[in-house]
């Protein structure tokens, strides 16, 4: 159907990259031990929504074009290197508060700080465009002449098996987390964790290559 081949070894495949842990899953713990289940259910979602943006991008060819013209890739990268440079660097010297005081002064505006960055992330991130560029056409023939189609049917099987993982694991750090969520000194230190995973992930992506 559509062109589309071996699906069962593309959501087998699918289920272990999501399952296995990487920046996003310390993304969605940190937050959900911050600001509870909804706190991770916003990281999970809006990095979903980072990935639907590069699933789009490549079924209509972005992101050929951006692993074709040196420029774009350049300017993608630098803007996204910045972004988590300084959400890491803000995360770093943010001064840490319990949950309740979190929520008594507007926990709407963090949650949705949360999703944004969440997605903000994957979107600025041109690896991730990289990898379901390389990904997907793995599973489409060649003379399929519905391509469009069948990049974007698999690209939303696998975020939508992520972004049910990513619920769950946020579900499980919810019930996990307790009462450290009111410790100053723990929040002080997931916020330095995440910090330092934004700043490292800019890094990242600052070296990264177009080929």
């Amino acid at each position: 159907m559509l062109g589309i081949h071996e699906l069962w070894l593309f959501v087998l495949s699918g289920l272990l990259l999501n399952v296995t842990p990487g920046p996003d899953t310390a993304y969605i713990i940190g937050r959900t031990i911050q600001h509870g289940w909804r706190g991770g259910a916003a990281a999970a979602i809006g990095i979903s929504c980072g990935c639907l943006v590069h699933v789009l991008g490549a079924a209509i060819g972005l992101s050929a074009l951006l692993m074709a013209s040196s420029t774009a890739f350049l300017a993608v990268k630098l803007i996204g290197a910045a972004y988590l440079v300084l959400t890491g660097l803000q995360m770093l010297l943010s001064r840490a508060k319990p949950i309740a005081e979190i929520a008594g002064q507007g926990g709407e505006t963090s949650i949705s700080r949360v999703f944004w960055q969440g997605a903000l992330t994957n979107i600025l991130n041109p690896k991730v465009a990289l990898f379901f560029l390389a990904f997907l056409p793995q599973f489409v023939a060649a003379d399929s002449a519905h391509k469009t189609l069948a990049f974007l049917v698999l690209g939303l099987i696998f975020i939508t098996g992520g972004t049910l993982w990513c619920l769950g694991l946020a579900a499980f750090a919810a019930r996990a987390a307790g009462r450290i969520r009111q410790s100053t000194g723990v929040i002080a230190w997931i916020n330095r964790s995440l910090g330092a995973l934004f700043i490292y992930l800019g890094v990242r992506v600052a070296m990264l290559e177009a080929r």
